[in-house]
Order: structure tokens, then C-alpha cells, then sequence
């Protein structure tokens, strides 16, 4: 078994899809990575060292865990489908460091499973493919739950990820990138094309790395009510932040003085477009009408 190839070499992956009869569920957001070079470089964009543990989403028939396994302490893979789970039992049969759970990642208590099997030793790192109709929720539920990871280094859709690292002014550039950066530092390692998987996907792909602040120069009174203030000022992306101000509080004279107030006071023109103001501004507008009890 040692002396297979490589679980994501094209002509292993296949042999493995056929043995087991297997083929990707569209429903599961399935595409098996078969780019040996994209695995090594996903693996050095984490910083990957044999004193890491790692937390792997959705490892397919193995392809990306194989390589996390070789380059880490221990693997703890999450895999929703039970079909491949017989799969991932031979094909990670070489390695004794990784163990797969059969638990979707956003209902797993992740707390008590790193305690339980990682005995909450760091570092902690999260490497995964995510699958494409449910990155942003896994995302934001790795980002607000009470596990603290050294990093995070996804793959997944190209445009999601240039949503992730959007800066102002951009097109990209949204609620999204805003609640993101305020926590953490947001790079696109490199991309990916949509040839290195079986099948190929209607998209390429990018991998990204949220490495977390270490200190927060401007931090906001609350992350949950700043989430959904943020969301609030992009509601209506092409009318002015006045205009999704109103959405947010309502029309009533006085709580439009109040709004005027606080732009006036933060030097920000009624007239802005919600994609114009940096992340520090979207902290002090919540600071500021937190500070007057509008949140």
C-alpha cells in the first residue's frame, strides 16, 4: 500500500472512484483535487510543521489529508458522506496520525473534540477544500466559535475569495471582506485552475489564509452587532450609505439628525457609497451609535 502513488494522482484517483463505484455529488459540492503541485503548495501556504495539529474539511478519498498527514502531527478529518468513509479507511490506511470523523463541521462541537482528541494541544491549524455552496458559513462558524486557530488555509471559488480579501473602492469589496478583516489578516496565496479536479468544477478556484490579528489597534464594543450593522450598510449595494442608514434605524426626523450627527462627526459624507469606507470606519460608525444607545 506505501508504494501506491499518490491518493490524488489522476490515475489513483480514478482507480479509487471506479473500485468503489464512486462519483462526485453535486449536492455535497464534490470535485477530487488531482494536482500533486497545488497539494505541496497548499500545504507550504499553511506552514505546515510536524508540531501541528490539523482540522481538515470534507477530505474527499484522501488526496489533500494524505499530504497533511505527511506534513503534521495529526489530522482531524470531518467528512459529511458516509459512502467515503469505507474509501478514506484504506486509503489513509499508511498513515496512523490522522483519524476521520463522520460529522458535518458546522453541527461538531468542535471544543470538546479538540479536547477530546487533540488533548487542546497547539499549534491548531485548519487546512481544507471546502466545498463551494457552504465556504462563507463555515468560514464565519470557524471564525466566531470559541477555537482559537493558529491559521486558517482554505480553498475554494476564486470570486469568494477575492470577496474575502476585497479592499475599498473595489467591486469585491463588501460585508463580507469587512467583517473578515477585522479579526484577521486575508491573503490569496496563489489560484488554481479548474483542470486540477475531477471533475472539473464551472469555476477556478484560489487558496486563501486568514492569519488572526494579533492585536486590534480600533477594536468594536460587539463583533455580533457589528457583523449586522455592516450587513446592514450593504443591504442595497447601490444606493448611499444614508440611504441603507435608514434601512438599518428608520425615516423618523429625529433618528435622521442623529445619523447626521454621528457622519458629521466621523467627517463621512451622507452621499458615500458603502464600498468606499475602510474597515476602521465601519468600527467607528458602530462605536458612535452605540455611544448614543441607536445599537
Amino acid at each position: 500500500m506505501a508504494n501506491n502513488p499518490d491518493i490524488a494522482s489522476p490515475a489513483r484517483t480514478q482507480a479509487i472512484l471506479n473500485r468503489f463505484h464512486l462519483s462526485a455529488k453535486k449536492s455535497l459540492g464534490q470535485n477530487f483535487l488531482t494536482d500533486l503541485n497545488v497539494l505541496s503548495n497548499i500545504v507550504e501556504a499553511a506552514h505546515l510543521t510536524k508540531d501541528d495539529n490539523v482540522i481538515e474539511i470534507g477530505p474527499g478519498i484522501g488526496g489533500l489529508t494524505e499530504y497533511l498527514a505527511r506534513s503534521s502531527k495529526k489530522v482531524l478529518a470531518f467528512e459529511i458522506d458516509q459512502n467515503l468513509l469505507p474509501v478514506l479507511d484504506e486509503t489513509l490506511s499508511p498513515y496512523d496520525n490522522v483519524e476521520v470523523i463522520n460529522q458535518d463541521i458546522l453541527e461538531a462541537n468542535l471544543p470538546k473534540i479538540i479536547d477530546e482528541k487533540l488533548n487542546n494541544e497547539r499549534p491548531i491549524k485548519v487546512v481544507a477544500n471546502l466545498p463551494y455552496y457552504i465556504t462563507t458559513p463555515i468560514i464565519l462558524d470557524l471564525l466566531k466559535g470559541e477555537v482559537e486557530f493558529d491559521n486558517i488555509t482554505v480553498m475554494m471559488q476564486k470570486e469568494v475569495a477575492e470577496r474575502l480579501a476585497g479592499k475599498p473602492g473595489n467591486r469585491e469589496y463588501g460585508s463580507l471582506s469587512i467583517i473578515i478583516q477585522y479579526l484577521n489578516e486575508v491573503d490569496i496565496a496563489f489560484e488554481v485552475s479548474k483542470k486540477s479536479f475531477i471533475p472539473a468544477p464551472k469555476v477556478d478556484s484560489a487558496i486563501v489564509t486568514l492569519e488572526k490579528r494579533e492585536k486590534i489597534e480600533h477594536p468594536v464594543f460587539d463583533k455580533k452587532i457589528f457583523a449586522g450593522f455592516v450587513r446592514g450598510c450593504f443591504a442595497h449595494r447601490r444606493k448611499t450609505l444614508w440611504n441603507n442608514l435608514q434601512g438599518v434605524f428608520d425615516k423618523n426626523p429625529e433618528t435622521k439628525d442623529k445619523m447626521q450627527q454621528v457622519l458629521d462627526k466621523l467627517d463621512i459624507k451622507s452621499s458615500t457609497r458603502p464600498e468606499k469606507l475602510s474597515v476602521d470606519q465601519y468600527v467607528d460608525l458602530t462605536n458612535e451609535f452605540h455611544s448614543i444607545k441607536m445599537l
